[in-house]
Protein backbone atom coordinates (compact mmCIF):
# COMPACT_ATOMS: atom_id res chain seq x y z
CA UNK A 1 0.00 0.00 0.00
CA UNK A 2 2.82 2.43 0.78
CA UNK A 3 4.29 1.95 -2.71
CA UNK A 4 1.11 2.97 -4.57
CA UNK A 5 0.61 6.00 -2.30
CA UNK A 6 4.19 7.04 -2.98
CA UNK A 7 3.80 6.60 -6.76
CA UNK A 8 0.63 8.76 -6.71
CA UNK A 9 2.25 11.38 -4.45
CA UNK A 10 5.08 12.34 -6.81
CA UNK A 11 4.53 13.66 -10.32
CA UNK A 12 7.04 14.11 -13.09
CA UNK A 13 7.95 17.65 -14.14
CA UNK A 14 10.08 18.95 -16.98
CA UNK A 15 12.33 21.93 -16.25
CA UNK A 16 13.16 24.55 -18.88
CA UNK A 17 15.34 27.64 -18.59
CA UNK A 18 16.10 30.83 -20.43
CA UNK A 19 19.52 32.48 -20.01
CA UNK A 20 18.67 35.88 -21.49
CA UNK A 21 15.77 37.74 -23.07
CA UNK A 22 17.00 36.78 -26.55
CA UNK A 23 18.07 33.21 -25.74
CA UNK A 24 15.83 30.28 -26.62
CA UNK A 25 14.10 28.26 -23.95
CA UNK A 26 16.02 25.02 -23.34
CA UNK A 27 15.03 21.81 -21.64
CA UNK A 28 17.32 21.12 -18.69
CA UNK A 29 16.13 18.06 -16.77
CA UNK A 30 13.20 16.16 -15.31
CA UNK A 31 12.32 15.87 -11.65
CA UNK A 32 9.79 14.28 -9.29
CA UNK A 33 7.82 16.54 -6.95
CA UNK A 34 4.49 16.41 -5.08
CA UNK A 35 3.19 19.67 -6.67
CA UNK A 36 4.09 22.57 -8.99
CA UNK A 37 5.31 24.87 -6.21
CA UNK A 38 7.70 22.26 -4.87
CA UNK A 39 8.84 21.43 -8.39
CA UNK A 40 9.65 25.08 -9.05
CA UNK A 41 11.50 25.41 -5.74
CA UNK A 42 13.53 22.30 -6.47
CA UNK A 43 14.33 23.47 -9.99
CA UNK A 44 15.45 26.90 -8.81
CA UNK A 45 17.58 25.44 -6.01
CA UNK A 46 19.20 22.82 -8.22
CA UNK A 47 19.67 24.85 -11.36
CA UNK A 48 19.76 28.60 -10.82
CA UNK A 49 22.49 28.47 -8.19
CA UNK A 50 24.80 26.73 -10.69
CA UNK A 51 24.19 28.81 -13.81
CA UNK A 52 23.23 32.34 -14.76
CA UNK A 53 19.59 32.03 -15.69
CA UNK A 54 16.95 34.68 -16.37
CA UNK A 55 13.91 32.42 -15.98
CA UNK A 56 12.97 28.84 -15.08
CA UNK A 57 9.82 27.11 -16.29
CA UNK A 58 8.35 23.95 -14.76
CA UNK A 59 5.77 21.93 -16.68
CA UNK A 60 3.98 18.80 -15.55
CA UNK A 61 5.02 16.06 -17.95
CA UNK A 62 1.41 14.98 -18.43
CA UNK A 63 0.72 18.48 -19.84
CA UNK A 64 3.36 18.09 -22.53
CA UNK A 65 1.90 16.65 -25.71
CA UNK A 66 4.03 14.22 -27.66
CA UNK A 67 3.47 12.92 -31.15
CA UNK A 68 1.82 9.56 -31.44
CA UNK A 69 3.78 6.87 -33.28
CA UNK A 70 1.44 7.33 -36.25
CA UNK A 71 2.00 11.11 -36.31
CA UNK A 72 5.76 10.60 -36.05
CA UNK A 73 5.74 8.14 -38.95
CA UNK A 74 3.74 10.54 -41.14
CA UNK A 75 5.94 13.48 -40.17
CA UNK A 76 9.22 11.72 -40.90
CA UNK A 77 7.82 10.45 -44.21
CA UNK A 78 7.12 14.04 -45.17
CA UNK A 79 10.56 15.22 -44.03
CA UNK A 80 12.34 12.61 -46.14
CA UNK A 81 11.37 14.44 -49.34
CA UNK A 82 14.10 17.11 -49.49
CA UNK A 83 14.93 16.98 -53.18
CA UNK A 84 13.94 20.62 -53.54
CA UNK A 85 16.92 21.57 -51.33
CA UNK A 86 19.48 19.97 -53.62
CA UNK A 87 21.08 22.14 -56.28
CA UNK A 88 22.08 19.34 -58.59
CA UNK A 89 19.68 20.72 -61.20
CA UNK A 90 21.88 23.79 -61.71
CA UNK A 91 25.10 21.98 -62.65
CA UNK A 92 24.59 22.77 -66.32
CA UNK A 93 24.86 26.53 -65.72
CA UNK A 94 28.67 26.56 -65.59
CA UNK A 95 28.82 24.97 -69.04
CA UNK A 96 26.23 27.40 -70.41
CA UNK A 97 28.20 30.33 -69.00
CA UNK A 98 31.38 29.13 -70.74
CA UNK A 99 29.51 28.88 -74.04
CA UNK A 100 28.17 32.39 -73.56
CA UNK A 101 31.63 33.80 -72.76
CA UNK A 102 33.14 32.18 -75.84
CA UNK A 103 30.48 33.74 -78.02
CA UNK A 104 31.06 37.22 -76.62
CA UNK A 105 33.23 39.69 -78.43
CA UNK A 106 36.58 40.34 -76.87
CA UNK A 107 38.17 43.76 -76.31
CA UNK A 108 40.64 43.50 -79.19
CA UNK A 109 37.91 42.76 -81.68
CA UNK A 110 35.83 45.70 -80.53
CA UNK A 111 38.83 48.08 -80.68
CA UNK A 112 39.66 46.89 -84.20
CA UNK A 113 36.36 48.35 -85.36
CA UNK A 114 37.69 51.85 -84.60
CA UNK A 115 40.25 51.56 -87.31
CA UNK A 116 38.49 53.01 -90.26
CA UNK A 117 40.48 53.17 -93.46
CA UNK A 118 40.66 56.64 -94.89
CA UNK A 119 40.63 56.90 -98.60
Amino acid sequence: MGNTEESNFYQEYEVFSKKSTKAPIQHQFSLLAPNEEMALSMAVENFMRREDVLDVWVVKRSNVRRMTSEERANWTKRLDNKDYRKTKGYGYLREKWKEKEQGMLDEKEILSWKEVKKS
